[in-house]
């Protein structure tokens, strides 16, 4: 057995501080645009469907939603998050970074179901339980990758 240098051990344990970081850089991102799709939902709650009877004319629509703070709450967070997931593309590679996107589909159906209130039928739960489960897979496979 042989035992690691102190530059082996210091790079290992950097590396595994950088992919933490990662980590959160990512699920970070993952918040803020979660936090806009909420946002988004709740001003065009406000604002009403588009198409609908309640907004007779284009123009009464886009001045509804241009006096609408949540929307434009949801699209600063949206940018937010891009900003964090810029940084996260230039630490991590794209095909372990996106399968982290779909945390988001997991958190806004939860939230969706408990916070909106909104019906979410079994089949839907199903494919929450999958999405989860390809994250896990993701997530395994990241570590086999890198060692730890």
């Amino acid at each position: 057995m042989e035992i690691p240098t102190p530059d082996e051990l210091a790079a290992s344990s950097g590396a595994r501080s950088s992919s933490l970081i990662s980590l959160v850089l990512l699920l970070v991102s993952v918040g803020f645009a979660v936090g806009g799709q909420l946002m988004l939902k709740a001003a065009m709650d406000a604002i009403g469907r588009i198409g609908s009877a309640e907004v007779h004319a284009a123009g009464e629509y886009v001045g509804r939603a241009l006096r609408e703070p949540r929307l434009w709450g949801g699209l600063v967070l949206f940018g937010v998050s891009a900003a964090f997931w810029l940084v996260v593309l230039s630490r991590v590679p794209l095909s372990l970074a996106y399968p982290f996107v779909g945390i988001s589909y997991v958190v806004v159906v939860l939230l969706a179901r408990f916070v909106l209130h909104e019906p979410v039928p079994p089949l839907r739960w199903l494919g929450v339980v999958v999405v989860a489960i390809g994250i896990a897979i993701v997530g395994v496979s990241s570590r086999s990758l890198s060692g730890s």
